[in-house]
């Protein structure tokens, strides 16, 4: 299936230099799950990073995925502004950037509020270089595959970030 261990995989497709199989984790307890497999869809960084608020490119999230920076507002928070804004789903990077290993689990905050749409959490590491990668080109968005099933991938043709340890 598509979630080994509690794990989903997407892939960016575009830009080249960052042309790897990435490992998320979805939210723990809100938030939906992906029903549809998109083979192209736009990753658009959320404009501010934290996305607790409104959103200078909201016209930009609509129908696509936004990748958002942890911290200033809870997880569910940050989920609500991205399907307010018509976003598919969110992916939360978080902002310690040299983390590579350590995923946090996304809960409920206490407001007894709800999302509809998928909510990953990416390391922090990743989502640093991938936004790094976008501002190297001048790109607003990456091309993505979500989610991957990583079984059918012989291991030998994985292309994992090469900054990580699987």
């Amino acid at each position: 299936g598509l979630r080994i261990h509690e794990y989903l995989y997407f892939q960016v497709l575009s830009p080249g230099d960052i042309r790897y199989i990435f490992t998320a984790t979805p939210a723990k307890d809100f938030g939906g799950v992906f029903n549809t497999r998109y083979e192209q869809i736009h990753l658009v960084p959320a404009d501010p990073p934290e996305a607790c608020g409104e959103l200078n490119n909201g016209v930009f999230i609509q129908d696509q995925i936004a990748l958002v920076e942890r911290g200033g507002c809870s997880f569910l928070s940050k989920t609500r502004v991205i399907q307010e804004h018509g976003g598919r789903a969110v992916i939360i990077a978080d902002n310690a950037y040299d983390n590579d290993s350590f995923y946090i689990e996304m809960i409920q905050d206490s407001s007894r509020r709800t999302a509809d749409i998928p909510a990953l959490f990416l390391l922090g590491r990743d989502g640093y270089m991938i936004r790094r990668s976008l501002e190297q080109h001048g790109l607003p968005w990456a091309v993505i595959s979500i989610p991957v099933n990583v079984t059918s991938i012989p291991t030998y043709e994985m292309m994992q970030p090469p900054w990580t340890f699987w």
